[in-house]
């Protein structure tokens, strides 16, 4: 009786006994997932090293998916939104990165892959998340999501690390140890027995000079993934023991007077009228209603396509923003209604004026680049538009819903067209039939990709060219060129479709 009155209740042992740390229930398909991800982990790092820009990233591109599909199995695909994004991301590495020939894609295709696309699918899988993938206020949600997935499981680690139940658990740690020890034991062992005897060097000569090569590099590599690994490890264990984000309660939608958007809308749809006015007596004036007027028709078809696109897209931001905050009552909201659906229309139009004044200035000029993204744009820009009518028609029309996976389906269509070839060939086509007197060979060899090569050889190769090295003739600048897409392809890393078709040019 006396132990029990002394005794402290049940509540206060449950009170003063520390709580137990967070930790981490490890399982073989875990410590299996600690060795893929270190496998990641170096092929990104041995990309990084060497710099590669082609097969390198798209390989690092596969290699996570597969380290997320060893995580999650079929369930890497089993929603919409999993399954549009998988295919996006793969596709995007592997018509730029590989088959592509641009540059310019694959540096925006690189950031978009590493900074927005890949953390926003991983982050999905946690199934953390509360807003879909389409939603612009999603990108802060899951940014949340991966920086607490990297660095709020590391302890899973070295749990995956220490001995298990299993046997191949018990043997992870060890085994790792045992490999690191032995290959700086062979390091130490190998030079020394060559020196202590000729024969033995004189057969060793070729290891000891591999080994003297890559060992440094080697090494390097793979303290630098193993620096990388722990981190991964901890968001792929993350992603399959998600902690859901605290979420804080929505507030009633608040809407902006309509009367302040329906006089926004007023001017600009005036604005746009007079200057389409305006547009079109230029358009069907002719050479001789400019000339009138001081201009040429040259300069007037070359000037504005650019702002006029802009222009576009601030009318695009305007009427959404309309539609979306105005209070939906009342007269106000009637003429923001019909203001919007005005403002469309001249936005068409606007893009269908830039469009003619673009083709004026590309008969005149031929084609470049930088004028075949503008149709691009301008085209995509229309369907925006489009799905921006059908919002002014049904307000609660997801406008992003639609032009987040149209944007992604028109900039994986823009890389299946060879811009560079297109230009190239129109380029010379012009100058061989006599329609240009002149052809910017400097421009066609070093401002385009590879994929213009095949074009440049129609022209003579004793053409004197003039470059920032000198003057040198056109065919030794194209052998120069060659050869640098044979060392491209001399590396996997580097290797791409472009550079491969280029090197066997001129055989």
């Amino acid at each position: 009786m006396e132990e029990s009155k002394n005794a402290l209740p049940q509540e206060g042992l449950e009170k003063c006994a520390p709580r137990p740390a967070d930790a981490c229930d490890i399982s073989r398909r875990e410590r299996w997932l600690l060795a893929v991800t270190f496998s990641f982990c170096l092929l990104t790092v041995n990309t990084l090293f060497d710099a590669g820009t082609g097969a390198g990233w798209a390989a690092a591109v596969a290699g996570w998916y597969a380290v997320l599909y060893a995580s999650h199995g079929p369930a890497l695909w089993r929603t919409g939104e999993s399954r549009f994004l998988l295919v996006t991301n793969l596709a995007l590495a592997l018509f730029s990165l590989v088959l592509g020939s641009s540059d310019y894609f694959r540096m925006w295709d690189t950031l978009a892959l590493l900074l927005v696309l890949l953390p926003v699918h991983t982050a999905g899988l946690s199934g953390g998340q509360k807003l879909p993938w389409w939603r612009p206020a999603m990108l802060w949600e899951r940014a949340c999501l991966l920086l607490s997935g990297l660095f709020s499981r590391l302890g899973a680690f070295p749990a995956a690390l220490s001995p298990g139940r299993s046997g191949a658990g018990r043997r992870l740690g060890p085994a790792v140890l045992g490999c690191a020890g032995a290959a700086a034991l062979l390091a130490v062992l190998v030079p020394s027995l060559a020196s202590a005897d000729a024969l033995f060097g004189l057969a060793t000569a070729d290891l000891r000079t591999l080994l003297d090569l890559h060992l440094t590099e080697a090494a390097a590599k793979t303290v630098a993934a193993a620096v990388m690994t722990p981190f991964f490890f901890s968001l792929v264990y993350s992603l399959r023991h998600p902690r859901p984000l605290p979420q804080p309660a929505e507030k009633p939608r608040r809407g902006a007077d309509g009367l302040i958007f329906a006089l926004m809308l007023a001017a600009a749809a005036a604005v746009y009228l007079l200057f389409l006015s305006v547009q079109t007596a230029g358009l069907f004036g002719g050479a001789d209603y400019l000339a009138a007027k001081g201009l040429s028709y040259a300069e007037w078809a070359r000037s504005g396509f650019f702002q006029m696109v802009r222009v576009t897209v601030l009318n695009l931001v305007l009427l959404l923003s309309a539609v979306h905050w105005s209070r939906r009552e009342g007269a106000a909201w009637r003429a923001v209604r019909l203001l919007s659906a005005l403002l469309t229309a001249e936005s068409l139009l606007l893009l269908l004026s830039a469009a003619v004044r673009m083709t004026l200035y590309v008969d005149a000029y031929g084609l470049s680049f930088k004028r075949l993204l503008t149709y691009w744009g301008m085209g995509m820009m229309a369907l925006f538009l489009l799905a921006a009518a059908r919002k002014v028609r049904r307000p609660d029309f997801r406008f992003c819903r639609a032009a987040f996976p149209l944007a992604l389906a028109g900039w994986l269509v823009l890389h299946c067209v060879p811009l560079d070839y297109l230009t190239a060939k129109d380029q010379v086509d012009r100058y061989l039939s006599g329609e240009s007197a002149t052809i910017d060979v400097e421009y066609l060899l070093y401002g385009l990709s590879y994929d213009a090569l095949s074009q440049l050889e129609r022209l003579d190769g004793d053409l004197i060219v003039e470059v920032p090295a000198g003057r040198f003739t056109l065919g030794h600048l194209l052998d120069l060129e060659r050869q640098e897409a044979r060392s491209d392809c001399g590396d996997w890393r580097t290797w791409s479709l472009s550079a491969w078709l280029a090197s066997r040019g001129g055989a």
